[in-house]
């Protein structure tokens, strides 16, 4: 299947984007779900990490540690198999950035210090 281009500057994927850097987490999950239901592979795999993502940052603003983990634990399963950089976001950083919140949320979840995943 065709990949389409991602438009991060207007529309929906923006607005759950703007939504997530507000940590609007349940926002940006509905503004990209809709999008995700439009999609074809392999952008619809990607974009499904990206909301696992909010959904993750959602449960964690629950103090829900272990949803938090597991949601995290299956984007990044989903974005392994992706280049350094897809549909404008830098996913090798936000590999990274998943990786270490894993462990934090293992060590010691109530004390994490991290900044959010960065999305583009």
């Amino acid at each position: 299947m065709k990949t389409m281009l991602f438009e991060w500057t207007s529309g929906p994927l923006a607005d759950g984007l703007h939504c997530y850097l507000n940590r609007e987490f349940f926002e940006a999950h509905e503004h990209w779900e809709a999008e995700w239901l439009k999609c074809s592979e392999p952008d619809k795999t990607f974009l499904q990490a990206l909301i696992q993502i909010t959904a993750a940052f959602h449960h964690l603003e629950r103090r829900n540690f272990a949803g938090t983990a597991s949601l995290l634990r299956a984007a990044l399963w989903r974005l392994e198999n992706f280049p350094a950089e897809f549909q404008g976001v830098a996913v090798e950083e936000l590999r990274q950035s998943l990786r270490a919140w894993i462990e934090v949320l293992k060590d010691t979840p109530d004390k994490f210090q991290l900044p959010l995943p960065r999305i583009r």
